[in-house]
């Protein structure tokens, strides 16, 4: 039953957007043909996927106009009768723009775009006050795949064999579709590269954002049209092992309405092996395991949305569908020795067949009122997503052989899970200016469900199948999280600050349905922010933020049952698992210079109530639980570079290096651990002649401690080659994965009485082809 409750007012104010000083956006239009200036043409400035102009201007006699905005990404329009509509995308960034000389061509058609005496810098990453911007089309080795994929080349940014992110070190990351708590997030696989505007990493959120997430929030935003008229682009993918990735997007926008959808259909075969040695001193054991395990996932997703003004009114609905399929076969066998004679203890091999059906679907309802005054902004919106998993498992289990070609299986499994999320979310925002600054408040209730229900039997030849009791379950979980903010932010010279709170009471409720064991929890709390930047002039800025944080268990860690896939290696989950409290800064330089850019980044974060997985060994099996610690300490160095070495030639570049302590003597003393871990990534982009794009993306992470080990290094390198043609319309792209097949994870724990290793390998080095057409 879900608990409704009052909460009552934040007093203190709080950091979303900060009022940022107005920088120079400067141009002059001429007549393509004679060179004279234009005077009185229109010239308007939007923000990204807005209608209504951000601001407007019409140029002088000589041609020249000059514009403030904030900093942002925008569009720019020059309209004048007689003449051919003229679009580009302007980014401002910490320093006035000089656009140059803009050509108007006579005629009635609309130009695609914009010409410009001086070049716009390629930039797949961008850094400001709050993180990094990510625009995936920019980067060549992103065509063809998925969010995953997109992340993986993300500075500070990780990706495990699971597809499991974290942020430099921290797994605890609130992931957002278009701002928006979403069950589609819970398989960030499911969306295609192609079909992402943009993805925001906020290291550091402020209060308008959930208290969520150790590592910070991931914003993924997804395309939804622009441009007047009707547009779209078609994509298609070919990949080794007869990988396929297509996708359709348009969009058709009128001065009224905008109406955008998408369809795409994936199917992605791959294959991937496993290893594990574990020693177990006390009874002279070693353990060998291996794996191999083919797969193959098919998808179908389907976006739509629309906008509609009436008057000072916008009315918006967002939508998503995807259905999955997917089938996996998994081959293990494991052998027991005695390490003091190496005599065979026991041996025996498993097979597993499973089958899983996804249906996930997502819902908003948008209303924005637009004012006069484009400093306030009221939007309020209601959503709803749900997810549905089915999964059935078949073993055969075969004992006293790891090749049992032509033998019957000496025992049989089967299990089947119902899964079932939902997310529902009710919130409202509003921007009042206030004298130089801005007040800044709103409100946020999310309703979120989880339920697990988990069949497992085992074959007896006399009485058929039989439900194992002692494993099948049936767990639900639910939470409740309601929050008020305020936040007040100002300009006081050449210095941006907000600062402020965010109160949020949170309710979850758990049943374990076997014992009819329930577990509630409700605490409120309060978390404080602040962000601060100042401009040293217009080149180089100065950033602080400060923000505490939460990070909550999830279904899956207090699910107390086992999920015994891989019956050697057992993960259970632990109903006593508390919220990790943080407190994280950072300290941050950004240079902005004519064809380069670099921000350096100082951080810390301490995190109280740390979780991590402790290992232990009982009767030659292991069994994995999430714990709770004393604390863990992370700090750290960050540097990206964005350079234009050339005209033809483009870097990007990062390197994060960061200290890890943890300190689980709450639980024994060997469970406290600390080292240094490090990871960079490079992109470099050259083009080549008949109009060939070249690109170079490289990745490595030195390794990384947890208590009760650490994870090996991992690297990789991609290369990309693009060609246009057809005026820019079409594209085709060739990208190989992974050129040297390292791609891989490694790793090792060791506790009282044991020590382990592990390896796993998916298929990694493949190639892609991907066809690329815009109308």
């Amino acid at each position: 039953m879900y608990k409704y409750t009052l909460i009552f007012f934040v007093f203190l104010l709080s950091s979303p957007l900060l009022a940022q000083n107005k920088y120079q956006i400067k141009g002059s239009v001429l007549d393509k043909k004679s060179k004279e200036p234009v005077p009185f043409a229109q010239v308007a400035l939007y923000k990204l996927g807005e209608d209504t102009p951000y601001t407007g201007v019409v140029t002088q006699e000589n041609g020249d106009f000059i514009l403030q905005a904030e900093k942002g990404r925008y569009e720019l329009e020059v309209v004048f009768v007689g003449y051919e509509e003229i679009r580009k995308e302007v980014r401002v960034r910490n320093k006035s723009k000089d656009l140059g000389n803009i050509s108007l061509s006579t005629g009635t058609q609309t130009l695609d775009e914009v010409v410009v005496e001086s070049e716009e810098l390629r930039q797949p990453i961008t850094a400001d006050l709050e993180g990094l911007t990510i625009s995936p089309d920019q980067t060549i080795s992103n065509v063809g795949g998925s969010l995953l994929d997109v992340l993986r080349n993300t500075p500070s940014v990780d990706v495990d064999q699971e597809g499991n992110v974290t942020i430099r070190g921290s797994n605890g990351t609130n992931v957002l579709i278009d701002g928006r708590n979403s069950a589609l997030a819970s398989d960030l696989e499911q969306i295609p590269a192609s079909a992402i505007d943009q993805v925001k990493i906020v290291n550091n959120p402020n209060a308008k954002y959930d208290a969520e997430g150790e590592g910070g929030v991931i914003n993924i935003q997804l395309k939804r049209g622009k441009d007047l008229g009707t547009n779209g682009k078609a994509e298609v993918t070919l990949g080794t092992r007869y990988r396929l990735n297509s996708n359709l997007n348009i969009n058709h926008k009128t001065d009224r309405f905008n109406i955008y959808g998408g369809y795409s259909y994936r199917s992605w075969p791959r294959v991937g092996n496993s290893q594990t040695t574990r020693l177990t001193f006390d009874n002279e054991e070693r353990l060998e395991q291996f794996g191999d395990r083919s797969s193959n996932d098919r998808e179908h997703t389907v976006n739509l949305g629309g906008d509609y003004f009436l008057g000072k009114n916008k009315f918006s609905y967002e939508g998503a569908f995807n259905t999955e399929t997917e089938s996996d076969f998994e081959n293990n066998f494991a052998q027991i020795f005695n390490t003091s004679n190496e005599d065979i203890i026991l041996q025996y091999n498993r097979q597993n067949e499973e089958t899983e059906e996804n249906y996930a679907l997502d819902n908003a309802f948008i209303y924005e009122r637009l004012f006069d005054d484009e400093r306030r902004e009221f939007r309020a919106l209601i959503s709803n997503s749900y997810r549905d998993q089915l999964e059935n498992q078949h073993i055969d289990v075969y004992s006293g052989t790891i090749n049992p070609v032509g033998e019957n299986p000496t025992g049989q499994e089967r299990s089947t899970t119902d899964e079932f999320r939902t997310t529902t979310v009710v919130q409202a925002d509003y921007v009042q200016p206030v004298g130089e600054g801005k007040l800044e408040a709103g409100y946020k209730s999310t309703f979120r469900s989880f339920d697990n229900d988990y069949v497992y039997e085992v074959l007896n030849p006399n009485e058929g199948w039989i439900d194992q009791g002692e494993v099948s379950n049936r767990f639900l979980y639910e939470d409740q999280i309601h929050a008020l903010y305020a936040i007040y932010s100002t300009s006081l010279n050449n210095l941006d600050i907000s600062v402020g709170s965010r109160l949020e009471q949170t309710f979850v409720d758990t049943k374990l349905y076997n014992t009819n064991e329930e577990n509630e929890q409700q605490y409120l709390n309060l978390f404080p922010s602040l962000q601060a930047l100042y401009n040293l002039n217009d080149e180089n800025s100065i950033k602080f933020t400060y923000s505490r944080r939460i990070d909550r268990p999830g279904g899956w860690r207090l699910n107390p049952f086992p999920d015994i896939a891989d019956s050697l290696n057992v993960r259970i989950g632990n109903p006593n698992l508390q919220p990790e409290f943080i407190h994280s800064m950072e300290l941050g330089h950004m240079i902005n210079l004519n064809r380069t850019d670099v921000t350096s980044n100082l951080f810390y974060r301490h995190v109280d109530g740390q979780v991590d997985y402790i290992v232990r060994i009982e009767d030659g099996i292991s069994y994995r639980q999430p714990t709770n610690l004393n604390t863990s300490k992370t700090y750290g160095f960050e540097l990206i570079t964005t350079s234009q070495i050339t005209d033809w030639w483009n870097v990007n570049a990062s390197y994060s290096i960061f200290q890890v302590s943890v300190d689980g003597t709450n639980l024994d003393n060997t469970f406290t651990n600390d080292g240094v871990s490090w990871n960079a990534k490079l992109t470099t982009d050259v083009n080549l002649p008949y109009k060939i794009d070249f690109q170079l993306t490289g990745n490595y992470t030195a390794p990384e401690i947890e208590a009760q080990g650490r994870d090996l290094a991992r690297y990789y390198v991609d290369m990309s080659l693009q060609r246009s043609f057809l005026e820019d319309k079409a594209n085709l792209s060739v990208s190989f994965r992974d050129v040297f097949d390292t791609r891989r994870f490694q790793g090792e724990s060791y506790g009282e009485g044991f020590s382990q290793t592990f390896e796993y390998k998916r298929e990694s080095q493949i190639v892609l082809v991907t066809l690329g057409y815009n109308f």
